[in-house]
């Protein structure tokens, strides 16, 4: 049996989570000066979000609570896949595939996560 976690930074969905961030912070050093309050900070804003709503969650008593802000990391989560798609288009990226597969991971994570809540 699994020994329950005592915070969330315990939570191997969390940990994935924080590894898109960085990863997201590393790749946005280098897009144009021009898009620091465009899409600069709308990707880290997304990505920062997938996280810290894992964390929240984390906290709430309620299975329908936590699984409201876990579903929130997944809207996030959306947002994040789409401006990663928008960075390849525009030619600010060559790290697409690797952050759409970190992406897909945290997703099936987020999902087998809600899914063993919902069903406890």
């Amino acid at each position: 049996m699994n020994k329950p976690s005592k915070s969330f930074f315990e939570l191997a969905v969390w940990q994935k989570a924080h590894k898109l961030v960085l990863e997201v912070y590393i790749i946005t050093k280098d897009f144009p000066q021009n898009e620091l309050f465009g899409l600069t900070s709308q990707i880290r804003r997304a990505s920062i979000s997938i996280p810290a709503n894992i964390a929240e969650g984390y906290k709430r008593m309620g299975k329908s609570d936590k699984v409201r802000f876990y579903n929130i990391s997944q809207a996030s989560l959306e947002e994040v896949k789409y401006f990663i798609f928008l960075s390849k288009e525009l030619g600010y990226t060559n790290e697409y595939t690797k952050l759409k597969n970190l992406t897909e991971e945290v997703s099936k994570m987020l999902d087998s996560y809600i899914k063993r809540i919902q069903c406890a």
